[in-house]
């Protein structure tokens, strides 16, 4: 079975790939670079050189392949658009790769939310994610085009990528701080809590929605959660430096961008993934995100 893959290089795609070649499946992988083609290649997958931008490059392999998963971005509506434009009509797979800031508030780190979403909670998403709701919602109705259309909403994502990119988007950047600044900090009060999943349970779970998952799904991905001020907390004891600090929001922003600081740093993002074990038959095998910071995180 042929699977084609945008992000290959990157840390979630590429760790796809690594898992679905190990499970016998031929990976063909988006990429942007010449270099990036020749490093996927020496893993196994079988490179295109392209961006989301090309229209016949997607095209062209969403209809050679026999499913299709979009690793590259959670938000480019011209990508989707035309992969599933290729697929209508194919009953083939489609995995698109969300995110759960999608959910997320403005708490700016300074309270802890009590609301833990499921699939069928309802929500009004901030006005910065409106597009990523909409876009989950014109993929789910893919199925109504025979598509076999499923969104893994992921969170907070740990651990070491199995493929080109060892290091996911929100822990790294916290630790690139901390490392050069002598003081970890977390945004606001560090309230706010983020669910949080590792890679390798990410990778087992594209692997049984490929295979079983109906269409039109959405499953949330997690297995646990943590504050923002234990995370850092924890950073800071891995770096051996001094106490956690809280930083103002609007110097989170000066240095990370409104984004980062608000959504991925800032705001609550608190979610089950009940849906995932009972549909799909998920066992995810890793527990504690503060038990890897502290002991398997990798400073080099």
């Amino acid at each position: 079975m042929q699977v084609f893959i945008t992000g290959a290089s990157g840390f979630i795609g590429g760790s796809v790939a690594a898992r679905f070649m190990q499970e016998g499946y031929q990976v063909r992988g988006l990429v942007r670079t010449q270099e990036q083609a020749e490093r996927v290649k020496a893993l196994g997958v079988e490179p295109v050189l392209g961006t989301l931008a090309d229209g016949e490059i997607l095209s062209r392999e969403a209809r050679q392949a026999d499913a299709v998963i979009n690793a590259a971005s959670s938000d480019n509506l011209f990508a989707v658009q035309t992969l599933l434009d290729a697929l209508a009509g194919s009953g083939k797979v489609f995995i698109h790769t969300s995110g759960s800031s999608v959910i997320g508030d403005d708490a700016r780190g300074d309270w802890l939310s009590e609301q833990i979403f499921d699939e069928d909670t309802p929500f009004t998403p901030a006005s910065e994610k409106a597009a990523r709701a909409a876009l989950d919602k014109l993929i789910r109705d893919a199925a109504q085009r025979d598509v076999r259309s499923v969104i893994l909403c992921n969170t907070m994502i740990y651990g070491n990528g199995l493929g080109l990119k060892r290091d996911s988007v929100q822990i790294p950047p916290l630790v690139a701080q901390a490392r050069s600044s002598g003081i970890a900090r977390y945004v606001g009060k560090g309230l706010n809590a983020w669910s949080n999943v590792h890679i390798e349970d990410v990778a087992a779970l594209y692997l049984l929605a490929l295979k079983t998952a109906p269409a039109g799904s959405f499953y949330f991905v997690e297995n646990g959660q943590a504050s923002y001020a234990e995370i850092v907390g924890a950073i800071a004891e891995r770096l051996a430096l001094g106490p956690a600090q809280s930083w103002p929001v609007q110097d989170a922003i000066d240095a990370w961008g409104f984004g980062h600081a608000v959504y991925s740093f800032g705001s609550n993002s608190r979610v089950s993934a009940a849906k995932a074990r009972r549909e799909l038959g998920w066992q995810p095998q890793h527990t504690s995100v503060l038990d890897w910071i502290r002991n398997d995180m990798k400073l080099d």
